[in-house]
């Protein structure tokens, strides 16, 4: 009888083991994770996305176009995040509150020269482009492109104008990059913001040969990228230079907006614009954020790896760059500054449109236009010396790669013929081979001995 008892008292022998409960559980849970990070977007355990993200897709490119090939690998996990990002209600709110009251974002006025010219930027002598650093905030004009005309069509200029909010701004010249959709977005982003990419005649070919756009449509678009062709022989003869027209004149083109985004078509966003906005600039009291450089901290350097590397033909108008900036101030970066470093990425370029902003903007771009379209070489010597100063957030480089995906541009050409450029015979690419005989000679001295320290 008491055996009996026992039986019907005593354990399965399934529990009766620690060892086999723990391995089941183990098991489990690691199917559990497995299986999760599997389906998850982020691909991250236990990391969710602070917003309802759009769950459509935004756009089905054919599989001739390869908008995904050629990614740059990063060995940074994405499941480290080195920004907060806010409740995205809430922010979406808040940007929506801001905009609505212009005065709460501080003087946006700003006087620009208008005048007929042989370029579209003037063409400024140096001593007169410098005269305008030191804006006096009276009402004086200053020059900021747009000597001649802008050659888009009146109904695209019409379409952006009514963007007033924010707005997402790329370009692509030559066939250079591929298009591609932001990840991300927020369900009601499309109701703040403007994605606009502008393309020359033989992009847009290309786009048309993979039946991405029909000619016969008015207003273009791929995914949620408006599409606008402007007529780029009109402007300058380097693709370079009239991207950078897009790429810092960008208050100008869209004169009713609160904020922008300035994205190169080499990289795909993945962290919705409204988040990047409020996380990098609002939250942060800065007027701009750009990312530092990943190598770099002087201008110098930036310098000689542009002519090393052969990053520009002209290798004597980069030392006639660079001795011009020397002569007039130009400082190797030092702790001294206000700033982590003399030298940015600036393939993404996040902004509010105030006036020290719209200055900083206009004044590289004049000496964009005077030297070269490499806008790193001309950054510090602009923001170091400007007045009023700029409030400028330059975040890491982790912060980069954790809102962006850097691709290669396009290595193949198919289908119609794309235009080359003159063949341009290239200059020595060693910068200052006699030093003592350089105005940049107190310049190198003080960078070398910061870098020996």
């Amino acid at each position: 009888m008491a055996a009996v008892v026992s039986l019907k008292t005593s354990k399965p022998l399934l529990f009766q083991s620690k060892l086999l409960c723990f391995s089941l559980f183990y098991f489990f849970s690691s199917l559990f994770l497995a299986l999760y990070t599997t389906l998850s977007n982020t691909k991250c355990l236990f990391r969710s996305s602070p917003f309802d993200p759009i769950q459509y897709s935004l756009f089905s490119y054919p599989s001739s176009y390869g908008e995904h090939k050629y990614a740059i690998p990063t060995l940074r996990s994405s499941c480290d995040s080195p920004v907060y990002f806010s409740d995205y209600s809430a922010v979406s709110q808040e940007i929506q509150d801001l905009c609505r009251n212009s005065t709460a974002l501080g003087s946006r006025t700003l006087n620009y020269m208008q005048r007929n010219a042989q370029t579209f930027g003037g063409k400024f002598s140096t001593q007169k482009r410098f005269s305008f650093f030191d804006h006096p905030g009276d009402g004086a004009k200053i020059p900021c492109g747009f000597f001649q005309g802008i050659p888009i069509t009146f109904h695209d200029r019409a379409i952006m104008d009514r963007c007033d909010r924010v707005v997402v701004v790329s370009a692509i010249f030559g066939d250079h990059d591929k298009i591609r959709q932001p990840r991300g977005l927020g369900a009601k982003t499309l109701d703040s913001v403007c994605f606009f990419m502008f393309v020359d005649a033989v992009t847009l070919d290309r786009l048309d040969y993979h039946n991405l756009i029909s000619r016969k449509v008015k207003e273009p678009k791929v995914g949620v990228w408006r599409i606008v062709k402007v007529a780029s022989e009109e402007l300058y003869e380097s693709a370079a230079m009239n991207g950078v027209i897009f790429k810092y004149l960008v208050h100008r083109l869209f004169p009713n907006s609160k904020y922008s985004i300035w994205i190169d078509a080499k990289l795909q966003l993945v962290i919705d614009p409204l988040l990047l906005v409020h996380s990098l600039v609002i939250q942060e009291d800065a007027d701009m954020a750009i990312s530092k450089h990943p190598f770099f901290l002087h201008t110098m350097e930036e310098a000689m790896a542009t002519a090393r590397w052969k990053k520009w033909w002209d290798v004597d108008g980069l030392k006639s760059q660079m001795e011009t900036y020397c002569e007039n101030g130009l400082e190797p970066w030092s702790p001294n500054k206000p700033y982590p470093s003399d030298v940015p990425d600036t393939a993404l370029i996040i902004r509010k449109h105030s006036m020290a902003t719209n200055l900083f903007s206009c004044l590289v771009f004049n000496e964009l236009e005077a030297f070269n379209p490499r806008d790193q070489l001309a950054f510090a010597y602009v923001r170091d010396h400007m007045n009023p100063k700029l409030k400028m957030n330059m975040f890491d480089v982790e912060v980069f790669e954790q809102v962006a995906i850097e691709y290669r541009h396009n290595l193949k050409q198919g289908g119609p013929s794309v235009a080359k450029g003159p063949k341009i015979n290239r200059a020595s690419f060693d910068l200052f081979v006699n030093k003592t005989c350089s105005k940049c000679e107190q310049y190198l001295l003080k960078m070398w001995g910061e870098s020996h320290d």
